[in-house]
């Protein structure tokens, strides 16, 4: 019996996380986001530092996703406020999405396809010299 109940709880916690996941993963476009931006929402990159160096979203915040769980009080200005996570292709900054709604972020999205999707939409980028 107990074994039973142990093993249900798993099964609904991994399909609560598997939720999570996925809803974290669907975000929205890059316009959306850009959109989001452009009226105060932080954009969040979790790539890591010689990727965002090499190409990044104009107003992107560096913070690799290996950091996002330690350096979480340094988001506590945006726990309400929209928060939009990009990395190259969209699977890191749905990993940091989930960290975040989990931390309590109640406004964040994901931006699909991340900053390869950002460059082909023509949207602004900085880029090494």
């Amino acid at each position: 019996m107990k074994n039973k109940i142990l093993w249900a709880i798993t099964a609904v916690l991994g399909l609560m996380l598997a939720m999570q996941q996925l809803q974290a993963s669907q975000g929205v476009d890059v316009k959306t986001a850009q959109s989001m931006v452009s009226q105060g929402a932080l954009l969040l990159d979790v790539r890591e530092p010689a990727e965002y160096a090499a190409v990044h979203a104009t107003n992107a915040q560096l913070m690799p996703l290996g950091q996002v769980g330690m350096r979480l009080h340094e988001l506590d200005a945006y726990k309400d406020k929209p928060v939009a996570v990009i990395c190259r292709s969209g699977r890191r900054s749905a990993q940091a999405v989930a960290m975040l709604q989990e931390a309590g972020f109640t406004q964040v999205v994901n931006v699909q396809g991340g900053t390869s999707a950002w460059e082909q939409a023509g949207l602004e980028v900085i880029r090494q010299q």
